[in-house]
């Protein structure tokens, strides 16, 4: 890999990561489809490199909201219950029934369009405090199980979709940002380790490319800690809109090339 294309990998994570750590995204959301037209990182392949830009890049953020005092506590140690087990599943199934770049696109447009329109839904009409009822610790960790399965096919750790339905759910940001990354963090290292294993036994290409993740793994790591630091001093519904206009931008882009 040449050095401008390294160049590239750590300021593509880099940039993600400054905008997406302080609602408590990795990043990995958005880096996906860079890796995947950009870098053309072959699928099933791409998922592991995914998984690997979280392992490097999230401890800066979670270094960043632990200084600040507000890493751990039971949210964190609900969503690892459920999303540590189903990771592994997902990395499982992505190797043994979504192998395809296109059934590949096609599943990140059906994951990041949803994501996107809840994003957008839920910032632009909030619902009423009295309305809204948090979910309880079961409801959150039978949704950490489903939510760390799809992470594990998507290669985004499964907190960085937990996040989103938290928040809109009624969680404080402030709360959920810290537990859904430190999630994503143990989750991906599980995932990366799956896909690892599982290469030694098979022939295609579900080995992270090693290079590319570290390099956005770096960017990320300044990234995420730079992001987490300004979390205080940025607006809110402006970042909550801003990750919900590039979910919807990005399943666009791919949910037409997955039926062209």
């Amino acid at each position: 890999m040449s050095w401008e294309m390294l160049v590239a990998g750590v300021a593509a994570g880099m940039a993600v990561a400054v905008v997406t750590a302080p609602v408590g995204v990795s990043g990995a959301v958005f880096l996906l489809p860079i890796q995947l037209s950009v870098f053309a990182v072959p699928s099933p392949a791409v998922t592991p490199t995914n998984l690997l830009f979280n392992v490097v890049s999230v401890p800066g953020a979670l270094m960043r909201y632990r200084r600040a005092g507000r890493l751990g506590g039971p949210l964190t140690r609900l969503l690892l219950a459920g999303t540590l087990p189903g990771v592994v599943a997902g990395a499982v199934i992505r190797v043994a029934a979504v192998p395809g770049p296109q059934v590949f696109r096609l599943l990140v447009a059906v994951l990041l369009l949803p994501l996107g329109l809840w994003l957008c839904a839920r910032t632009l009409r909030p619902p009423r405090h009295r309305d809204v009822k948090p979910p309880g610790p079961r409801t959150i960790t039978i949704l950490a199980v489903a939510v760390g399965a799809v992470g594990g096919v998507y290669g985004i750790g499964g907190g960085s979709l937990l996040g989103p339905i938290l928040v809109g759910r009624g969680l404080p940001v402030a709360a959920v940002a810290p537990a859904a990354l430190a999630s994503t963090f143990l989750t991906s290292v599980a995932g990366a380790l799956t896909y690892s294993l599982m290469s030694l036994a098979s022939d295609g290409s579900i080995a992270p490319d090693w290079v590319l993740g570290l390099a956005c793994g770096a960017g990320g790591l300044a990234g995420g800690y730079l992001g987490a630091h300004l979390q205080p001093l940025l607006p809110e519904k402006a970042l909550r809109l801003l990750l919900g206009g590039l979910a919807l931008a990005l399943a666009l882009l791919y949910l037409g090339q997955a039926l062209l």
